[in-house]
């Protein structure tokens, strides 16, 4: 194996190794970082702004720290992007909105100061779509970068609202990104480009800095080319923030040589494959297969609550305050989507009654979701019903066939609890599939724990894309 191709497979965890090694330096990781992204990120409509002085500055300082033996830990001198909707001083922070091109703040949102803290080295601002999809968006093309396009066929899209951060990572442009997801814009991008996501327990991440979409429903979270480096990310970045009051006070550190690697109670969602393509149950099957070397698994159904209605109400209702005056100040009429420029103006229309209603609803889903995952270390259920969509199709004809995988990412994000997604075969189209290990909250290292053994029983999560 080539050497460029070895560093383009290699895991955080074993970059770190050759850099300790001196085999390879944080510049030449990062040089190629910066020229990948160039290239095939802008071909893929990943990117949004490269930082080359920026990160070759911190990429030399972490040379240096560690031929001097100061060792920040596992992302020291490790290259990686941020979605753009996370706030770097300086460097246009637009949201992927039009509009706002030229906004930018600043100061370094939390997440970046901790990464600066663990010595990793930002080198882009990555595309996603305007406004991480709040107003409504029913198409690949709501991006004024264009549409993010997934590194295994670029005529599929990458996933969203974190299109490129899936990308970037998916194409080994970066080892790593951070999302953010508000409902499935961290498991979707990473299913759609054969990427390990992980979206943490609601809080676990501090948000100042991040664009707010959904108070109560945001998160940020690493995207991996394993579950381990989304550990790895998750220990650096995870704390309580004072400026940001919602960040929990529970502590959080991974280690993963204490995780157990058999004996798990797994959870199968039942009716998981409803309506999916042939390759998605084929591929669902030998993973719920593979994993029955190492758990045991009990077909189950989540309580029976209304998800997605109370779901939809929040997020409408909260976005509609974040934007209020983007709304009102005719921003809206900047966006690419049609839709963006008109349904923003619905959600206005949202009563202050059925807000209150469905955050009445959302209580009990909290405590009976609480209840039902106490009982197994995850449940387990494909991420998506298929293969990423068409980029030339609205998801009314690609991607929304009737599912319970979706009102798992309903009930998941509403009760704010932490979810992996992890490639798990291909599908039509070259294009990969994947499954998702969801946890109770504050469970992550449970989740992470499945999503390891998995991924040590198998093998997609090294397969390359043929760029």
């Amino acid at each position: 194996m080539a050497a460029d191709e070895m560093l383009d497979r290699a895991s955080v965890r074993e970059l770190g190794r050759l850099l300790r090694a001196g085999e390879t330096t944080s510049v030449a990781l990062t040089r190629r970082a910066l020229d990948r992204l160039d290239t095939i990120g802008r071909r893929l409509n990943a990117v949004v702004t490269l930082l080359p002085e920026r990160a070759l500055a911190a990429a030399q300082r972490a040379d240096e720290e560690l031929r001097a033996g100061v060792d920040r830990g596992p992302l020291h001198g490790i290259p990686y992007g941020v979605k753009d909707l996370i706030a770097v001083a300086g460097a246009p922070t637009t949201w992927g909105a039009g509009p706002l091109r030229e906004q930018r703040l600043a100061e370094d949102a939390t997440v970046v100061k901790r990464l600066d803290a663990a010595g990793a080295v930002l080198v882009a601002k990555l595309a996603m779509v305007e406004l991480a999809g709040g107003m409504g968006y029913e198409q690949p093309n709501a991006s004024f970068t264009g549409p993010g396009l997934s590194p295994w066929n670029p005529d599929a899209w990458s996933g969203g609202s974190s299109s490129g951060s899936g990308s970037a990572v998916g194409a080994r442009a970066v080892p790593f990104a951070i999302g953010s997801e508000t409902f499935g814009s961290i498991v979707t991008p990473s299913a759609c480009c054969g990427v390990s996501g992980l979206r943490p327990t609601y809080g676990r991440v501090s948000r100042h800095g991040a664009m707010a979409l959904c108070w109560t429903l945001d998160k940020l979270g690493p995207m991996c080319r394993t579950a381990d480096d989304c550990g790895l990310v998750l220990d650096a970045i995870a704390s309580h923030d004072p400026r940001d009051p919602t960040s929990t006070t529970r502590p959080y550190h991974y280690i993963p040589e204490e995780q157990r690697q058999e004996g798990f109670r797994l959870a199968a969602l039942r009716g998981a494959t409803e309506n999916a393509q042939p390759e998605a149950v084929a591929n669902y099957a030998a993973a719920l297969d593979t994993l029955r070397a190492v758990a045991t698994i009990e077909e189950v159904e989540l309580p029976d609550l209304p998800y997605g209605a109370a779901i939809a109400v929040i997020l409408r209702a909260e976005a509609a305050s974040a934007f209020d005056g983007f709304i009102d100040g005719g921003g809206i009429a900047g966006l690419t989507a049609p839709e963006d420029r008109l349904r923003p103006l619905s959600n206005i229309a949202i009563s202050a009654r059925d807000y209150l209603r469905a955050q009445r609803i959302r209580t009990r889903i909290c405590r009976d979701l609480d209840a039902f995952f106490a009982r197994y270390d995850a449940l387990v259920a494909p991420t998506l019903p298929g293969v990423a969509p068409p980029i030339d199709l609205p998801f009314g004809q690609a991607l929304r066939r009737p599912n319970p995988a979706f009102a798992l990412g309903a009930a998941g994000n509403l009760a704010g609890l932490p979810a992996i997604s992890v490639p798990n075969g291909f599908g039509e189209r070259g294009l990969p599939t994947a499954i998702q290990f969801v946890g109770r909250a504050y469970d992550e290292n449970r989740v992470l724990a499945v999503a390891n053994a998995y991924q040590r029983l198998t093998d997609w999560h090294t397969r390359v894309p043929p760029l």
